[in-house]
């Protein structure tokens, strides 16, 4: 999967676990710097299973894993 496809891979599925529009959740990436964490450490977020990306980027965006 290239970093690009992983990306909309991550907007499209936080969206759905949180009820919130895509290019809502988009804003909110860009803002918290979760684009860039997901280019930089690609390597290893892209094995991580949907249910944990999830909750990693819960914890990431309630201040437990910056």
């Amino acid at each position: 999967m290239s970093k690009l496809s992983f990306k909309a891979f991550c907007i499209e599925n936080y969206a759905k676990h949180t009820g919130k529009p895509s290019n809502e959740v988009y804003d909110i990436f860009v803002r918290e710097h979760l684009l860039e964490m997901l280019s930089s450490d690609y390597e290893d977020l892209h094995g991580m299973g949907e249910e944990y990306l999830m909750q990693f980027f819960d914890n990431y965006l309630k201040g437990g894993a910056a």
